[in-house]
């Protein structure tokens, strides 16, 4: 299985640092916040990463290179204008092929991924399988329900999701051109059914403001 780092975001929650590296290269306890993201793909088997950049975006290949630290092959998809989370993913789908597809957000940190991911198979007729965490203090309301392994747009009790999942390129098959969130595509199709979902339960964080991610450095210290 191939996955996409998303990493065209500005990152305007964490200016200062951001005015002059883009996001992703923004150092958790000295390392790059992207480097976590490729040593844990890399230990599960994943051989090929798609990263999309905009905001500096030329930093990022000149950080990282062709991915051989790591023994990964990395391809670069640069935005002119940041596509969003559901453009940069159509941007990129000649670069991740026919098959279903991991992509993570450049902007979290997780513990680890699931040693599964790489093999796993959608269910039969699902188009993305979405890993959900418990709402955090700036999103209480959550974004998604969940119910017998399959995402809910209202449910009782709401998640938050992760910036995780794995997507059948059919997805986007009807998608619009130019800039816009993936979640214009998953409410119809969680709608229909047609979303699997799950709940990491490992420490995940959204480090988008300087506050978070101070509070990351501390939790893994």
């Amino acid at each position: 299985m191939k996955a996409m780092i998303l990493a065209a975001g500005r990152g305007q929650r964490l200016r200062p640092l951001t005015d002059t590296l883009p996001k992703p290269l923004v150092p958790v306890n000295g390392k790059p916040l992207i480097v976590y993201h490729l040593e844990k793909l890399a230990a599960i088997g994943i051989k090929e990463v798609v990263i999309n950049t905009a905001w500096l975006g030329h930093q990022i290949p000149q950080a990282l290179g062709n991915g051989d630290k790591w023994q990964l092959t990395i391809h670069y998809i640069h935005e002119t204008e940041a596509l969003e989370t559901g453009g940069g993913i159509c941007n990129a789908l000649p670069l991740l092929g026919d098959e279903p597809f991991f992509v993570i957000n450049g902007d979290v940190f997780v513990e680890y991924l699931p040693d599964s991911l790489a093999d796993m198979q959608l269910p039969d007729n699902c188009l993305a399988h979405l890993w959900l965490v418990d709402n955090p203090e700036h999103n209480p309301s959550g974004d998604f329900g969940l119910s017998n392994h399959y995402l809910q747009n209202k449910s009782e009790t709401m998640l938050t999701f992760s910036g995780m999942g794995i997507y059948h390129p059919k997805l986007f098959d009807k998608a619009p051109t130019g800039a816009f969130g993936t979640p214009l595509l998953i409410r119809p199709a969680a709608d229909k059914q047609l979303i699997h979902a799950e709940h990491f339960t490992g420490l995940w964080c959204d480090v988008g403001t300087i506050e978070r991610l101070h509070q990351l450095e501390k939790q893994i210290q």
